[in-house]
This record gives C-alpha cells, sequence and structure tokens, in this order.
C-alpha cells in the first residue's frame, strides 16, 4: 500500500521524509564504531540497532527489558550472522540504574564513539520516578543527561586514541513546539499543579534539545572531537501514545497510510550518527536527515545553561 511519504522531496543532504535507514547508510562502513543505543527493544531504537549493526558497527543496546533485549540480538544474529551486539540493563527513570549501567559499561573496557538516546515514554498520567521528578522529563531527559555526563571521558578518551569523531544523538521531537509557555517549568518537575501531560512530554523533548546544545558548546570551548546534535525522527507508528488509547489506535489505523514506518523514522538518527556530512556538525537540530529550525526557545543559551545546572544539582545526590 503506497504512503504519501514517497512523494516528498529531497533536501540539501540530499534525503528526505522518505528516505529508509539502508539508503542513508548505503555507503557506509561502521566496522571499528562502538555506539550504545536506549531503549533499543522497541520502534526507532530496534531498527536504529539493526542499522548500525548491520553496517558494522559494535552495537550495545541498553534496555530495561533484558529479555526482550536477548531475543532482540538473537533476532539480529538470525539475520546478520557478523552482528557485534551486547544486550545491557537500564531504567532511564532511575538514577541508581543509570549509574549501574555506567559503572557496569566502564569496566568493560569498551571504547564508545556514538551515544545514541533514544528512548522515550509519552503523554503518560502524572507519575514520579523514584527520585520523585515528574517520569518524562525523568526518563526522556534527566536520565539521558545523567547517562552522557557518566560516558563523557569514555567518549572522550575514545576519541584521542582512535583520531575519531565521537558523537551524541540525542531523539527530541517537534512536540518540543508544545511545551509549557515558560520552556523548561522547573516548578512543575515533581508537582502534578497545572500538569499537561502532552506539555510535559514537550518540555521534556525541549530539553533534549537544549541539552544536546550545551554539550556542543562546551565540546566547541574544549576543543574536544566530538559532537551533540538533537533530531525528530518525524511521525511514525510506533506504541508511543499506548497511554492515549483512542488516539492511538487511530494513529495505527489511519497512520499506516500516511506516516513514516519505522525504516524512515529511524533514519535521520542512523544520518546523524554515521554520516559523513554531518562531520564536525555540532548543536544542531536534524529532521528527515536534513538541518531543521526548532523553536526560539530550544536556542536560547541562557536557558540550556539554567537546565543544566538544573540536571546537575537532581543528579548529584550524595
Amino acid at each position: 500500500m503506497m504512503k504519501i511519504w514517497p512523494f516528498t522531496r529531497n533536501g540539501a543532504s540530499g534525503f528526505s521524509a522518505a528516505s529508509t535507514v539502508k539508503e542513508v547508510t548505503e555507503t557506509i562502513d561502521a566496522n571499528g564504531v562502538t555506539a550504545v543505543v536506549t531503549g533499543a527493544t522497541s520502534g526507532i531504537g530496534t531498527e536504529t540497532a539493526r542499522t548500525l549493526a548491520m553496517r558494522g558497527a559494535h552495537v550495545v543496546m541498553a534496555v530495561r527489558n533484558v529479555d526482550a533485549g536477548k531475543n532482540l540480538k538473537q533476532k539480529i544474529l538470525a539475520e546478520i550472522p557478523t552482528a557485534k551486539i551486547d544486550v545491557m540493563e537500564l531504567d532511564l527513570s532511575s538514577l541508581a540504574s543509570v549509574e549501574k549501567f555506567a559503572s557496569e559499561f566502564k569496566s568493560s573496557n569498551l571504547s564508545l564513539n556514538v551515544l545514541i538516546n533514544n528512548a522515550g515514554i509519552m503523554a503518560t498520567p502524572f507519575q514520579l520516578s523514584k527520585e520523585n521528578i515528574e517520569l518524562q522529563f525523568a526518563t526522556n531527559h534527566l536520565g539521558h543527561f545523567h547517562l552522557t555526563d557518566l560516558l563523557l571521558d569514555a567518549m572522550k578518551k575514545t576519541a584521542r586514541e582512535c583520531n575519531r569523531e565521537g558523537r551524541i544523538v540525542n531523539v527530541s521531537s517537534e512536540a518540543h513546539r508544545f511545551s509549557y509557555s515558560e520552556g523548561i517549568c522547573f516548578d512543575r518537575i515533581n508537582n502534578e499543579s497545572g500538569y499537561s501531560s502532552l506539555q510535559a512530554y514537550g518540555q521534556s523533548k525541549l530539553a533534549n534539545i537544549l541539552h544536546a546544545n550545551e554539550l556542543a558548546r562546551r565540546f566547541k570551548e574544549e576543543g574536544v572531537k566530538i559532537t551533540a546534535n538533537s533530531l525528530h525522527p518525524g511521525s511514525i507508528t510506533t506504541n508511543l501514545l499506548r497511554h492515549r488509547g483512542f488516539i492511538n489506535g487511530v494513529i495505527h489505523t489511519l497512520g499506516k497510510l500516511v506516516l513514516k514506518d519505522v525504516e524512515q523514522g529511524a533514519a535521520t538518527s542512523c544520518y546523524v550518527a554515521l554520516h559523513p556530512q554531518v562531520q564536525g556538525v555540532s548543536g544542531k537540530y536534524f529532521m528527515d536527515s536534513n538541518i531543521a529550525q526548532p523553536t526560539s526557545q530550544a536556542e536560547d543559551p541562557a536557558l540550556a545553561k539554567k537546565l543544566w545546572d538544573f540536571s546537575l544539582k537532581l543528579t548529584q545526590r550524595q
């Protein structure tokens, strides 16, 4: 059944919304690259992990459900017998789990070239994490912020020793445009007052962009050979809206006609993580494998710095 997406035009990169993971990585040899992909057991995370493995990268799937991760590993190995894949437990809503993962990863002595902060939850009812942080902010932003912070030394070491650019990729969303009017509402991180599940989701996705931009600024200041970018994968038929039963049902019924499939949805993640065109590009927001324009809030350096300091305070619990 033909979709609307095949009729889109290519952008400056030569790719479009219709481009697939196979197309954007067609000429790429990722042998020697080690990549961590969070949320690899579903949706675009699965396709991202599979594609990176297909191109020769050593993929570490950081997943909440280890059994599901092991099952996926076997499926990928059945398709790609030469794939290099590890499965490690990571629950991004728990800072303790993030710290355990980071410790175990560093103990493995693996290099780290690419970190794809992909995992996410969407439009959940108001709920607090174990650290009493609103769950979407805790999972989508704070867990990834802490994970990135704890793995930075490993990435810097790899970049120095391999003389190869490291890349951090934050999977955001166009939903960042629908955050609270104030941008990041620091007083609503653990407060149900005035809570909107969709605006809270938008807030967490705005935070993903601000996080990448502040990382990019710091890397440039330090002269570190690592880039940081964010992206919108596109509108995809996944189970992200499972907490909105009716909407989810409509999307899965009609979406098959007009939305991206996972091979198209994961294309921008794979493009930003691996493609030579993105060499040296940092602090940008991508959509459909092309540089796009986020909101003015997403490009606010003062807000990015404020979020960084706030996030650091929340994660330093000792």
